[in-house]
C-alpha cells in the first residue's frame, strides 16, 4: 500500500520510513489552536501542544513499523492526518506477527506514560510550575492527558482501531484469518454506532467524522473477510507456495493479463497468457497481495507434461 502523494507532503526520511503530512492536517490544526486560546497566555504554547500532539502519534506509528520489520515485514511509509496517523505495514500473515506489529504501537504510549511523562510531572511539582510558569505547568498537564486519551482511544475494540485489530489477532489463533476478521468487523460496527450516538450527544463534528471513518474501514473489512472466506474453500495448486506468506496459490482463473486482460490461471500455463503469449515475470499472492518473481513460487519440483 502507498500513500496518496498528490494529497500528502513529504516530511522525512528516518530508518528507511518516509513520513508523509496530510494536506487537511494544516486546516484541522487551524481549528483546534485558534479554538483552544484561553487555554495558554500565548498562542505559541498551542502550536507546541498540537505539535506534540502529531510528535506523540508519529512515535506510535514508528512503533508499529519498526516492530512489523523486527517479525520479517515491510513498513516504509507513515501517513499523519488530522484525526491521528496510520502506519503502512505489511506483516507476515501470522497471528502472532501481526499481533505483535499491531500491539507495539500503544506499548510506546504506554512507555511514554511510565517513564517520560512522570519525571515532567516531578519536574513541574520540584520547581513550582504552576506558579513560577502557568504555561509550562499546563503544557506538562496537557501532554499527560494526550498520552493517556490516545492509549485508551487506540485500545477501544473498534475494528479498525488498534484494539479492533489486535482483538481480531486474538481470535484469529481460535477461528482463522478469515472469521477473526468477520468477528472483529461485526464488533466495529456496534463500536461505529456507540461513536454516532456520542457525536450526537456531544454535539462533536470530529467524532461525527470520525465514525464516519471508522464505518467506511467497517465496510472494506467486512468485504475483505467475504473475500477470504471464499478464497479459504478453493481448491490449492500443489507444488507452490507464495515466497512471502508461504500459502499454496488458488486454482482458478484469478489472474489477469496486463497486455490484453485476459483472465487466465498463471499456475497452469507458467505465467503465460494463453491469449496473447505475454510472459509474466511478476506472480501476485491472492492472500497476501505480494508480488514475486514465477520462479520463486515453485516450493518443490513439478512434473511438467
Amino acid at each position: 500500500m502507498t500513500v496518496q502523494r498528490q494529497r500528502s507532503i513529504h516530511l522525512f526520511r528516518f530508518a528507511g520510513i518516509d513520513v508523509f503530512l496530510h494536506w487537511f492536517w494544516f486546516l484541522f490544526a487551524a481549528y483546534e489552536i485558534s479554538d483552544r486560546t484561553k487555554s495558554y497566555s500565548s498562542l505559541v504554547w498551542n502550536v507546541l501542544e498540537y505539535l506534540a500532539l502529531f510528535f506523540i502519534v508519529l512515535l506510535h506509528e514508528y512503533g508499529h513499523a519498526l516492530a512489523c520489520r523486527q517479525v520479517g515485514g515491510t513498513a516504509n511509509q507513515i501517513m499523519l492526518w488530522p484525526l491521528g496517523g496510520v502506519a503502512y505495514v505489511n506483516p507476515p500473515l501470522r497471528p502472532g506477527a501481526t499481533l505483535w506489529s499491531l500491539a507495539a504501537g500503544p506499548l510506546v504510549n504506554v512507555a511514554l506514560l511510565l517513564v517520560f511523562f512522570p519525571l515532567g510531572i516531578k519536574l513541574d511539582r520540584s520547581l513550582g510550575l504552576a506558579k513560577r510558569a502557568p504555561d509550562v505547568h499546563s503544557f506538562l498537564i496537557a501532554l499527560m492527558g494526550i498520552n493517556v486519551v490516545l492509549l485508551v482511544f487506540n485500545l477501544l475494540p473498534i475494528y479498525p482501531l488498534d484494539g479492533g485489530q489486535i482483538l481480531r489477532c486474538l481470535l484469529w489463533f481460535v477461528v482463522g484469518r478469515a472469521r477473526s476478521l468477520m468477528g472483529a468487523v461485526v464488533i466495529g460496527f456496534v463500536g461505529v454506532a456507540g461513536l454516532l450516538f456520542v457525536a450526537a450527544w456531544m454535539h462533536s463534528v470530529w467524532i461525527g467524522i470520525l465514525a464516519v471513518f471508522i464505518l467506511s474501514s467497517c465496510w472494506g473489512g467486512l468485504r475483505q473477510a467475504q473475500t477470504l472466506s471464499r478464497l479459504a474453500q478453493l481448491p490449492r495448486h500443489e507444488g507452490f507456495s507464495c515466497p512471502s506468506c508461504k500459502i499454496a496459490p488458488a486454482v482458478g482463473k484469478f489472474w489477469r493479463c496486463g497486455r490484453c486482460g485476459a483472465a487466465f490461471d498463471t499456475f497452469q500455463t507458467r505465467a503465460l497468457c494463453p491469449n496473447c503469449g505475454t510472459q509474466h515475470s511478476l506472480t501476485v499472492c491472492l492472500d497476501c497481495r505480494a508480488q514475486n518473481p514465477f520462479s520463486e513460487w515453485i516450493s518443490h519440483p513439478v512434473p511438467v507434461n
